[in-house]
């Protein structure tokens, strides 16, 4: 297969490279969807990185990466006889047009909860999907937990089975925290597993009832510490601290301190 060199290429010389490379290059011939599979999450986690540093420079190369994957992911299934990429977009304009009957059916949605509103409906009809049980199991397992519970809760809730306020999720909150106690104090590495997976997703209904996106929320409070870390690791060594043998004390007053720097 002979390719064309251009200044500029376009989508359909994408998928010519990627037909090319799968035929002559030894390593891409040899990959399978599971052996890539970590390069897509890869590949979305770092797109999503350039968004929230609002680096749209680096945006544009790491969605260009994210679509190679995309379409290495077609291109496996193409040789096997099962769909193309034409097939791939075909389904996605269907799926848009049908999920948008405000737009293309003359439905009528004045807000932007309407719409979502209109798009669960439809997409549970298009699933097949007749109870919330079935909607609920259909969250991806593969998702990050914090968001797979947060999705699981609001599905749950659009059931109808929520709280009927936060003071309520604070409640059960406290509830899971006194029962981690409890698995500590007896030594259960079973239930102490257990009870902090509980209290992990009472932790995200609270969050849910807030507004506020758990994992978003924890990815920040991880960058916190990292910050925070640092300072107190310049502060050890400007005072001469050796944090692997200071107490827990002196750690806890050098923490103290670097919080109070902004």
């Amino acid at each position: 297969m002979k390719f064309l060199l251009k200044e500029c290429y376009a989508i359909e010389d994408l998928l010519s490279i990627m037909e090319l490379l799968r035929s002559a290059c030894p390593w891409d011939r040899e990959q399978t969807h599971k052996s890539i599979r970590k390069n897509l999450i890869e590949e979305t986690y770092e797109a999503v990185e350039a968004i929230d540093n609002d680096d749209y420079v680096l945006l544009r190369e790491e969605l260009g990466d994210l679509l190679l994957q995309i379409v290495f992911h077609t291109q496996i299934e193409k040789e096997a006889g099962h769909f193309d990429f034409s097939e791939v977009c075909d389904l996605v304009c269907k799926k848009l047009v049908t999920r948008h009957p405000h737009i293309f059916a003359g439905v009528k949605a004045d807000s932007a909860e309407q719409v979502l509103n209109n798009w669960d409906e439809i997409k549970k009809e298009e699933k097949g999907r007749v109870t919330a049980a079935q909607s609920l199991n259909s969250v991806p397992a593969v998702l990050p937990a914090l968001m797979r519970a947060q999705k699981v809760q609001q599905r749950a809730a659009k059931a109808g089975f929520d709280y009927p306020n936060v003071e309520m999720a604070m409640a059960d909150l406290q509830s899971e925290v006194s029962e981690v106690s409890q698995a500590l104090r007896e030594q259960n590495a079973a239930a102490i597993e257990e009870e902090l997976g509980d209290l992990l997703f009472s932790v995200v209904n609270v969050a849910r009832f807030v507004g506020v996106e758990a994992e978003e929320s924890l990815t920040a409070s991880s960058g916190k510490f990292i910050s925070r870390f640092k300072r107190v690791e310049d502060l050890a060594l400007k005072k001469g601290i050796n944090m692997q043998k200071a107490s827990i004390e002196t750690l806890d007053c050098l923490w103290r301190e670097a919080k109070k720097a902004k």
